[in-house]
């Protein structure tokens, strides 16, 4: 929910409700704290069983491109399944249970495999990583693997059945659920947005999303 929609809608539980700019000015200065927070207090735990993603955030509409100036040296042109967008990407790991472990933002040029070169994004992460066909790569499974990480991945259709297991097809059978989870974090919680006003207005934005999905009482999962 946006500052404007609760000074319009919220007024019962915000009896004293600052202007919407007052508001705005506020929320950028608890940006690091939120960041933080979510990073520490709200992440889950991995079960051995992960599954990772990215999911375009575009900022403006294509037609506008080349007139956006908020997001000039921040954002990229990138290419998603749905098309060419402008913005950025934010990169997601979840286990079985529909929780997010960790997650990561990055220009939408980014090459979907970078951030799991760092260790940093997967330190938590053990077992078996489920990709979809953009993360195939012989450098990050070997890199994935001497960390003590399987990654599995839905092979194309010219290459060999090799090294996924009848087992290992069946973990991957339920990896729509990480696409369910994008939908709630784009249509429930408001993740994605087009009218920032800085790039501290992004981020902050971010971080309540996520911490908004955090608290869903009921999310998306696979008993595996």
């Amino acid at each position: 929910m946006t500052g404007r929609q609760i000074c319009t809608h919220c007024r019962h539980p915000f009896p004293k409700p600052v202007s919407y700019n007052r508001f705005v000015e506020l929320e950028m200065e608890v940006m690091q704290e939120t960041g933080i927070f979510v990073k520490f207090c709200l992440l889950a735990e991995c079960t051995g069983i992960s599954f990772v993603d990215s999911t375009p955030l575009r900022v403006c509409k294509n037609q506008r491109i080349h007139i956006h100036k908020t997001f000039a040296g921040f954002a990229a042109r990138g290419k998603c399944s749905m098309g060419w967008f402008y913005g950025f990407k934010l990169h997601l790991i979840i286990n079985d249970k529909g929780e997010i472990i960790n997650f990561a933002i990055s220009p939408g040029d980014t090459d979907d495999r970078k951030p799991l070169y760092n260790p940093r994004f997967v330190e938590k992460i053990t077992g078996k990583l489920c990709g979809d066909k953009g993360y195939i790569g012989q450098s990050l499974f070997e890199n994935l693997f001497i960390g003590g990480i399987q990654l599995i991945i839905k092979l194309k259709k010219n290459m060999k059945n090799m090294l996924v297991s009848q087992a290992d097809k069946v973990i991957l059978s339920p990896r729509a659920l990480i696409e369910t989870i994008n939908d709630e974090l784009k249509n429930m919680a408001r993740v994605e947005y087009s009218r920032h006003k800085s790039i501290a207005n992004f981020l902050c934005n971010t971080f309540a999303a996520l911490a908004a999905y955090c608290y869903f009482p009921k999310k998306p999962s696979q008993n595996l």
